[in-house]
């Protein structure tokens, strides 16, 4: 018994060594290849061999300092980001389908056509901020689609909308990625989760902050110098988008070694979180675009993770319709917008502590499943019945599940990918593109003759919904088996032995483990 305790011992201390020696190399590695000057080379020697109480220290101020530059302004930019995607909604309430003469499902083209823009330049998009400053790339797209969401007030028919929301999405595409990028060249796997619910809670913002300027736009400005309440609405929305990006150019942060508000031994520190956290600092050349694009493409993860995302955006596409869901309550157009702020402003709330206890107990696919079903239970409730108030709480239920479970899905998807960046750069834009290709045919399934308990929609969500439970569930099986393949490479590599050929990704450090 003594003896297997003792085996046990050496065996934990033996594994812990080869960890430590492996930090080593991989930081010996970062050294030769991207050239760290002198000064962080023996700064990074004294970080392998300080104390726990150091570390926790200087990452409360490393983490305080980023959080302070980096997510207010995220937050600000993807609340004006969807403003003007889907303040079309709002203007719906106004007279912009009868200034515009739209019939039909025009709306709809309205809606959808932005998204044929936006897949457009995804990709190319999130390759080329591997290439340029992240806060001069984000702050210009910024700038181009705030002046087109504002040229929306010029439009006089329902042809020249469609060419300006076309371009919208193309202007916007940048946005989003890159700013999931961008926040995962800072953050840990562990912190990630929590940052991207704070960063989402700009598109909760955006919802409950959209319905009260819309009410006070079109309650107050229709007509206003001769000019249309919904034209004032994409003026203003517009105009204040324009100005944010001029702001965020001088505010947001680059990467970790080129920041200039951290000191030498920040910046060198800041680099040394991410080659202990996944095995490789976060460089924009550590690979070329072609390498990580091909490393992207051949992973077959990338696939199963793409089919999740885009599921999970098809379950939303009712946000793009919420007013006209909501107005089936039987209230009036003002009444209506007031309404969309406690539904989003409880989503918010929501999403604090999912994602907390995501990161806190290192879970992803669990919270997932959980917070899906909710949905799912949203729509049932919504097409069941007309009940006002066992509709409104239902209409609680839709985002608080489908948008929280998908708060998580994207820190998963990040995680799952750790480096190079290049790669995750791949991975991210390409989910991103083809997970957002739902909302081009998911804007169909709420047309307004199937109000008030639009059946078809709330039924297909629901079915989508549960394809989401599924796809978490086969996520969850296929890490866990490549978690398996990492101790048995792990457990070959620390007898001296040669690992099998497939036995685990090779690039990983020892101990990193998928989350699951």
């Amino acid at each position: 018994m003594a003896s297997t305790k003792t085996e046990g011992s050496q065996e934990g201390i033996k594994v812990v060594n080869e960890e430590i020696k492996h930090q080593k190399e991989a930081i010996a590695d970062a050294i030769r290849i991207h050239g760290i000057d002198e000064e962080q080379i023996i700064l990074f020697r004294q970080f392998t061999a300080a104390s726990a109480e150091w570390h926790r220290d200087i990452s409360k101020t490393i983490l305080r300092k980023v959080d302070l530059h980096l997510l207010p302004m995220l937050i600000l930019m993807y609340m004006l980001n969807f403003l003007d995607r889907n303040n079309l909604s709002q203007a719906r309430l106004g007279t912009l389908e009868e200034d515009l003469k739209m019939t039909g499902t025009d709306f709809n083209l309205a809606t959808s056509i932005l998204f044929v823009g936006y897949i457009l330049m995804q990709l190319p998009s999130n390759l080329l901020l591997t290439r340029v400053r992240p806060s001069i790339y984000l702050g210009v797209a910024m700038t181009i689609w705030g002046t087109i969401s504002a040229a929306q007030a010029a439009t006089r028919t329902f042809a020249s909308l469609v060419v300006c929301r076309f371009f919208l999405g193309f202007a916007e595409a940048p946005f989003f990625p890159g700013a999931i990028l961008l926040m995962s060249s800072w953050y840990t796997r562990s912190e990630l989760a929590l940052r991207i619910a704070w960063f989402y809670c700009g598109h909760s913002f955006a919802n409950a902050f959209g319905g009260l300027l819309g009410a006070g736009v079109l309650g107050n400005m229709s007509g206003a110098r001769g000019i249309s309440g919904w034209r004032w609405l994409f003026i203003i929305e517009g105009s204040l988008t324009v100005f944010s990006a001029i702001c965020s150019a001088f505010i947001l942060p680059n990467y970790p070694g080129t920041t200039k508000w951290l000191t030498p031994e920040e910046r060198a520190y800041a680099q040394w979180r991410l080659v202990k956290d996944a095995g490789e600092a976060d460089e924009a050349n550590a690979s070329s675009i072609k390498d990580g694009v091909l490393l992207a493409f051949r992973d077959p993860r990338l696939y199963l993770f793409t089919l999740l995302q885009h599921a999970s955006l098809l379950s939303q596409t009712f946000q793009y319709f919420f007013p006209s869901i909501l107005q089936t309550l039987g209230y009036g157009n003002i009444e209506t917008l007031l309404l969309t702020a406690p539904v989003w402003a409880a989503t918010f709330c929501a999403s604090l502590v999912v994602t907390y206890t995501s990161g806190r107990y290192s879970d992803r696919s669990i919270h997932i499943i959980c917070l899906i079903l909710i949905s799912v239970a949203g729509n049932i409730i919504v097409v069941s019945t007309l009940n006002i108030a066992v509709r409104f709480f239902g209409l609680f239920l839709l985002p608080m599940g489908a948008l929280l479970a998908y708060q998580i899905i994207l820190a998963w998807i990040a995680n799952s990918f750790p480096r190079p960046l290049v790669k995750r750069s791949v991975v991210i834009s390409f989910a991103n593109m083809v997970g957002n290709s739902a909302n081009i045919y998911g804007t169909y399934m709420y047309p307004a003759s199937d109000a008030p308990r639009y059946l078809a929609g709330g039924s297909a969500t629901a079915g989508v919904g549960l394809l989401i439970a599924l796809l978490a569930i086969i996520a969850r099986l296929v890490l866990q088996r490549q978690n398996k393949k990492l101790a048995i490479r792990e457990a070959f590599e620390s007898d001296g032995r040669p690992a099998e050929p497939g036995d685990g990704d090779e690039s990983a450090p020892v101990g990193f483990r998928y989350m699951l």
